[in-house]
């Protein structure tokens, strides 16, 4: 870019800037502002149209240039203040128990962390620290932690942390692909490199993270939320079933949490059901409660326990409660 190229784009910046800070000018006064004449600012007018913002002109007595609302988001100018504090919110956001807002949030975050300069990322971490959530049913997480996690995930760079296993933290070294929420926690998805696999860490277990200098060349992944999601619902019990109901996905899924399940679409009016928990019985008992029909398709041995769970039941209807003998007198 030329000197006279750069002198254009800042001064195009600069008119963006204007109009973003009052309702209407007038084209003399943003010529005077700008030390140039009227027919510039036309011309820088129009620059910004062809980038996507919608400067309106109207003539007359109170008419001038006017930003307004278009039909896509174009970039946005923000000066320091304004910089700090989106990204103090959005890492409000990104960290506490807005359930849905978290993961938008963060994306948001790591865009804006890319053009963030050096000199304001120490006061957004200042203020950051004095900004606290409640409400909600996630675990709230530290935002530094996901922008660290965010940032490796971005950069292709590995990342170190602490995490409990035996009762005891122990160091874990993983190429991290994704970070993933549920409706009450954060997951990061990422290869470990000791163990050799993928793996599926809760972000709220981790101390002591860390971005690492050394890049990484992507493996081929796993899906990340349907990784994570059968981790949470079954892959961490002792026990895991599958069932087939009749009933549509979109109906089972408003009554079982992500957390709880994973359920499968089998046309338009079945689904398959991936559980898990403490027993089999406890599993069984939760899909029973659905008040759906549907079909063990594992493990073999739950079906014996579902018939002596049904004859149980039915033993348990099948004698009416004894009727109290009315006091004496």
């Amino acid at each position: 870019m030329d000197v006279a190229e750069r002198g254009t784009a800042e001064r195009v910046l600069a008119l963006l800037g204007l109009l973003q800070q009052r309702q209407v000018w007038t084209g003399t006064e943003l010529a005077d502002r700008l030390g140039v004449t009227p027919r510039t600012v036309r011309r820088d007018v129009q620059r910004l149209r062809t980038l996507g913002y919608p400067v309106h002109a109207s003539h007359g007595v109170g008419g001038g240039y006017q930003l307004g609302a278009g039909q896509d988001l174009p970039p946005l100018l923000l000066d320091d203040d304004e910089a700090i504090a989106t990204a103090v919110s959005l890492l409000a956001g990104a960290g506490g128990a807005l359930a849905g807002a978290g993961d938008a949030a963060l994306r948001a975050l790591t865009k804006l962390d890319r053009v963030l300069p050096t000199r304001l990322q120490h006061e957004v971490r200042a203020l950051a620290g004095s900004v606290e959530s409640f409400g909600g049913g996630r675990v709230p997480v530290r935002p530094e932690v996901l922008m660290t996690l965010a940032r490796a995930c971005r950069d292709q760079v590995q990342a170190a942390f602490d995490y409990p296993s035996g009762g005891e933290p122990r160091p874990r070294r993983v190429e991290p692909y994704r970070l993933v929420s549920s409706d009450r926690r954060w997951y990061l998805l990422g290869y470990d490199l000791d163990r050799e696999d993928w793996r599926s860490f809760r972000v709220d277990r981790m101390t002591e993270v860390s971005a690492r200098t050394w890049r990484f060349r992507p493996r081929t992944a796993p899906d990340a939320a349907a990784y994570v999601q059968e981790g949470v619902a079954s892959r961490v019990y002792p026990h895991r079933a599958r069932f087939l109901l009749h009933a549509p996905a979109e109906t089972v899924r408003t009554q079982l949490p992500a957390s709880a399940a994973v359920v499968r679409p089998r046309g338009d009016h079945r689904c398959e059901v991936l559980s898990g928990g403490g027993t089999l019985e406890f599993v069984l008992m939760h899909i029973v409660l659905l008040g759906h029909d549907f079909e063990i398709l594992e493990p073999p041995q739950l079906r014996e326990r579902a018939r002596v769970l049904a004859q149980r039941l039915l033993s348990a209807g099948a004698h009416p409660a004894p009727v109290a003998a009315p006091p004496s007198p």
